[in-house]
């Protein structure tokens, strides 16, 4: 796939989906969410950076991870090592020491090349059932050039891709994918902006601005569309360029 210019922060990578577009799917989480969503599926995908989480069902509170960080005398407390404080460097020490599998990493670092590798496996799927990979999260727009390298490397690897999107991004980075993105998968939460705010963190002006710029520009082959909406009649979408959506999503 040439030489790697580009690495960015994945939390998961899932085979066989059947959710996240037409078809057998490849689905990318990518770290990083500028919204707080309330009912937000995936938390581990809102920081940008790797971290490390604590399955708290799992913990017998027995202190081994305390016991092995090396900044141990220095952090107050006993039993469950807290996660992120202020001295951790993310070496890994708590986690392969906790008997339970409790503590995990949540985000690794890895290139286009990295990822593609594991895209390509599964090819075959995606050529039987007309399906491909999706670009997800957290907000995949976040990581925009590792986003723009996995879609120019799927592009010329003829795979069919999607993009799963809050909209909550930089206008000009929403176009500048757009004409190597075969599906946006657009997730817009509300269309009153009091309610958006109070459930997700922020307004909506800007998503509901780039979702009318990107069905009404015309520089460039438009994409399809979908809509995954939360609690949205088809009616209330028009005049926000969907007149080419196939279908809405509860």
């Amino acid at each position: 796939y040439g030489i790697d210019m580009q690495s960015g922060v994945v939390f998961n990578i899932q085979k066989y989906c059947l959710h996240d577009g037409p078809g057998i799917r490849t689905t990318v989480f990518l770290k990083g969410c500028p919204l707080s969503c309330s009912w937000c599926h995936n938390p581990e995908g809102i920081a940008p950076e790797a971290e490390i989480a604590v399955v708290e069902s799992r913990c017998l509170v027995c202190g081994e991870c305390r016991r092995a960080c090396r900044f141990n005398e220095s952090l107050p407390g006993e039993g469950m090592l807290q996660t992120g404080h202020e001295l951790c460097t993310l070496c890994g020490d708590c986690v392969r020491t906790c008997p339970t599998g409790a503590r995990q990493f949540t985000g690794t670092e890895m290139t286009a090349d990295e990822v593609m590798c594991q895209i390509v496996r599964d090819r075959i799927f995606y050529e039987e059932s007309r399906g491909g990979v999706t670009f997800s999260g957290g907000e995949p727009l976040m990581q925009i050039g590792f986003l723009r390298e996995l879609l120019e490397s799927c592009r010329a690897e003829g795979i069919s891709t999607a993009v799963d999107t809050c909209g909550y991004a930089c206008t000009g980075d929403l176009l500048g994918v757009a004409p190597i993105t075969d599906l946006f998968l657009y997730d817009l939460k509300f269309m009153d902006d009091v309610r958006h705010r109070r459930y997700t963190g922020v307004s909506n002006a800007a998503i509901l601005n780039n979702l009318e710029t990107l069905g009404s520009s015309g520089a460039w082959a438009a994409p399809t569309r979908w809509m995954k909406c939360r609690s949205l009649p088809p009616s209330s979408l028009r005049g926000y360029g969907t007149s080419s959506v196939p279908s809405v999503s509860p």
